[in-house]
């Protein structure tokens, strides 16, 4: 099946509830056919901070919800240590299904293409349109492509507030699975913490 997108399988009703239940049955993509289940994005709905990733991971498919892994746990720690409420934000991903090459008994993480990106988009546009935060924090390159672009680079523009067209701020950084993957996790692990002290520190 080709990349449809997300578009018909919207609710009429645009809320949060709404978008999560129609979500279910998204068959935008061909990614839904392997996948356990769609994961939405989670969290309050006036949230101040909107955390957008890229996909869910092996966890995340299973549990059905965003950022229960270890990169879940990495970003846990960051926000505490950064001074961000997890209550208080709103999490979720640039694709709302997990891509996955298995390997035995595991399954590989694969990278959302493009077209899956702009298939899924109508479901992020929706949240991003309802939270509206005053602060966007974009976790890795997948989560840059969705909202500002293919040509944005997030090794340049890392940790510098950039205006939104709607109001409030991004602040693009490193997906914490990458954190996992580094030579120097301390390093990244700075890194990626001084980039949300960026955004906590946002008036």
């Amino acid at each position: 099946m080709a990349n449809i997108g997300a578009e018909r399988f919207l609710p009429g009703e645009i809320s949060l509830p709404a978008l999560r239940e129609a979500a279910r049955r998204c068959q935008g993509c061909d990614l839904y056919r392997n996948a356990t289940q769609t994961v939405f994005g989670e969290g309050v709905p006036d949230a101040r901070y909107m955390l957008v990733g890229e996909e869910p991971g092996d966890q995340e498919d299973r549990q059905g919800a965003p950022f229960v892994g270890p990169a879940g746990r990495v970003l846990d720690r960051a926000l505490e240590e950064a001074g961000i409420d997890r209550e208080t934000v709103y999490v979720t991903n640039a694709v709302k299904h997990f891509k996955f090459q298995p390997r035995g008994k595991r399954r590989i993480h694969q990278k959302p293409t493009a077209a899956e990106i702009d298939a899924c988009h109508p479901w992020l546009a929706a949240e991003m349109s309802l939270v509206n935060p005053e602060i966007t924090v974009i976790l890795g390159a997948t989560a840059a492509r969705a909202l500002l672009g293919p040509a944005f680079r997030v090794t340049r523009e890392r940790g510098r507030p950039l205006p939104r067209s709607e109001g409030g701020f991004y602040i693009a950084t490193v997906h914490p699975s990458s954190i996992l993957r580094a030579p120097d996790r301390d390093a990244a692990y700075a890194g990626f913490l001084s980039d949300l002290r960026v955004a906590a520190a946002l008036p």
